[in-house]
C-alpha cells in the first residue's frame, strides 16, 4: 500500500520545474512530429532535451523501461516502446514523457496527430483532452477520488467512448507513483478525500470503441482489444488552498502548433505561497 504524502509550498514548486521541463519537452516534439519521422528520433531528441534542462528523464530504466519516452500510436493506449517505424500522415501518437530534477518528478502526456487524421479520430482527441479538464476542476476540497473518476466518465461515456479500466493516474513527487491512485471511472463521494498538498497525475486514456485492452508479450505494449484509436492526455494538478493548481502545461505544444486557447487559464489563477500554505496547516 503506497502512503500519502503531503507536499510543502516548496516541493509542489519542486514539481512544478520538473512538470515543466516535460512540457517544454512535448512542446519541442510538437515542432518534430511529421511523416516520415520515427519514433526512436522523437525518443533520442528527448532524451538530450531533458538532460540538456538539467534533469534526467523519468522513464529510462523506471521498472527496467528501456527509454525516455512511451510512444503510442493509433490502436496503442500506452507505454508503446520507441522503435525505427516512420510515422505516417492520419496516425495519431500519445507522447508520455518523465523528467526528475530536484529530486521531485514530472510527468505528463499529450496526444498528437501526425498529418490529417479522420474527423471522428480528432473528435476523439477533442473529448479526451476535454474530460481531462472535466477531471481537474472535481479536484477540489472535501471532493473524493471518486468524483475525478466519475466526471471523466461521465463526460466520455456520453459520446459513446470507452474509459479504460485497468491503468490509472496517480501521486506524484519523489517517486513516479504515488498514493493515491486516480482511475478515470467511479462514484461520486467514494475514495480518499482531497487534502491540501496532495499532487497528482490525472491522465484519462479513453477508447473510441470498447474500455476493453491487451497486454502484449513485450512486457510493455497496451492496444485497444477492438483495434480501434486510443487517446491519452495528463496534467500533473496540485491541491492549493482547496482548489486545483496546473503544475505542466500544454502552452509549449500550443505553441508549436498555433492554438490559442484559455482551456488552463482557471487552474492558474492560486499563486502559491509559503504564507497560504501554511495558514491551512
Amino acid at each position: 500500500m503506497k502512503t500519502l504524502n503531503l507536499k510543502t509550498s516548496e516541493e509542489i514548486e519542486c514539481i512544478r520545474e520538473s512538470a515543466l521541463i516535460v512540457s517544454k519537452t512535448l512542446g519541442m516534439l510538437a515542432a518534430e512530429l511529421k511523416p516520415g519521422v520515427s519514433t526512436l528520433k522523437l525518443d533520442d531528441l528527448a532524451e538530450t532535451f531533458i538532460r540538456d534542462h538539467g534533469a534526467v528523464p523519468g522513464f529510462l530504466g523506471l521498472y527496467d523501461f528501456p527509454n525516455t519516452l512511451c510512444v503510442s500510436p493509433n490502436t496503442q493506449v500506452v507505454h508503446g516502446i520507441p522503435n525505427d517505424t516512420p510515422l505516417e500522415n492520419g496516425d495519431i501518437i500519445s507522447i508520455d514523457c518523465g523528467a526528475l530534477k530536484n529530486e521531485f518528478y514530472g510527468d505528463h502526456a499529450f496526444t498528437f496527430a501526425v498529418g490529417e487524421i479522420a474527423s471522428e479520430t480528432q473528435k476523439l482527441l477533442e473529448v479526451t483532452k476535454a474530460s481531462l479538464y472535466e477531471g481537474i476542476r472535481a479536484f477540489k476540497k472535501n471532493n473524493r477520488v471518486g468524483d475525478v473518476g466519475y466526471a471523466i466518465q461521465n463526460y466520455c461515456e456520453s459520446f459513446g467512448y470507452g474509459v479504460v479500466r485497468e491503468l490509472v493516474g496517480h501521486g506524484l513527487g519523489r517517486t513516479m507513483h504515488e498514493a493515491p491512485e486516480m482511475p478515470n471511472f467511479g462514484k461520486r463521494g467514494r475514495g480518499k478525500k482531497f487534502l491540501d498538498g496532495m499532487v497528482v497525475a490525472i491522465e484519462p486514456m479513453i477508447n473510441m470503441g470498447t474500455h476493453l485492452i491487451e497486454h502484449h508479450q513485450d512486457g510493455w505494449t497496451i492496444t485497444t482489444k477492438d483495434k480501434r484509436p486510443s487517446a491519452h492526455f495528463e496534467h500533473n494538478v496540485a491541491l492549493v488552498n482547496g482548489k486545483p493548481e496546473l503544475l505542466s502545461t500544454f502552452a509549449y505544444i500550443n505553441e508549436a502548433l498555433g492554438i490559442s486557447t484559455n482551456e488552463e487559464d482557471e487552474f492558474k489563477s492560486h499563486k502559491i505561497t509559503k504564507r497560504s500554505y501554511n495558514e491551512n496547516h
